[in-house]
């Protein structure tokens, strides 16, 4: 198994704008090996399959020492680079996120999701706050010697309809940037789907581009097209999985 910075070096390295990275997002060590053995470059979780899990809700509803403890499990078990997704770094303050970071690093986890969304639905961070909170990770990440990658999330897209998506976009690349200079290494724009808004956002930034799959379509090869060079599918392995155990527990209660 290589160290944790070669892994996260591997990591960066795997973001390419036109061949997207490809993440089905996991919930468990479970779920984490059955996706390394389907072929997978890299390991992701999603908090909202993590917390639906655990019997929680997503929002930071689930105690940060069970992400953590869920993390360490999912690193154990797997050989491929693991990227974890802890929302809005369970902190408002610059030391939280910089104590939450450090300990998520030392647990196993090569890069990050971090997210600019105020928990509790109260609105965005400032581009100013968001910086803060970016710097701060980085800083945080850079003290244990893991080039940690940082995909900065902005929900300026899951905030608004999706009628008034390219009235956003401006917006979303002026914290691109603002998130690039605080240390960022990638940005996730959930909610986004707009093809020609995708495309202008991949042209404009400077960070590679995430974007987030509910479905089948469109492909990650036509997402690649537009210059994306990240895609995940946040909740739906878990739902699909789900529903698929559903019906499965149906057919063994019904037969007789």
């Amino acid at each position: 198994m290589n160290s944790a910075a070669e892994q996260a070096l591997s990591f960066r390295s795997m973001h390419v704008k036109g061949d997207p990275l490809i993440l089905v997002n996991v919930w468990d060590a479970g779920s984490a090996v059955a996706i390394q053995s389907a072929g997978a470059k890299a390991i992701a979780t999603g908090s909202w399959s993590v917390a639906a899990a655990h019997g929680s809700q997503d929002g930071e509803a689930l105690p940060f020492e069970l992400v953590i403890a869920n993390l360490k499990r999912i690193a154990a078990s797997v050989d491929l680079p693991v990227t974890i997704d802890i929302e809005g770094g369970y902190g408002r303050f610059v030391s939280e996120i910089s104590e939450n970071v450090q300990h998520t690093v030392e647990s196993g986890a090569i890069g990050i999701n971090l997210e600019d969304q105020i928990p509790g639905g109260a609105g965005l961070y400032t581009i100013q706050e968001q910086h803060l909170r970016l710097k701060a990770a980085r800083d945080s990440a850079d003290q244990t010697g893991v080039p940690l990658f940082i995909n900065a999330r902005t929900d300026v897209f899951l905030q608004a309809p999706p009628a008034s998506h390219r009235e956003w976009v401006a917006d979303a690349i002026e914290r691109a940037y603002a998130y690039e200079q605080a240390g960022a290494d990638g940005l996730f724009v959930p909610g986004l789907q707009d093809p020609d808004c995708i495309r202008e956002l991949c042209e404009q930034c400077a960070l590679p581009v995430n974007i987030m799959l509910t479905s089948r379509k469109p492909t990650p090869a036509q997402l690649g097209e537009l210059g994306v060079a990240r895609v995940s599918y946040g909740p739906y392995p878990y739902q699909h999985m789900m529903e698929e155990l559903s019906r499965l527990g149906q057919e063994l209660l019904l037969h007789r």
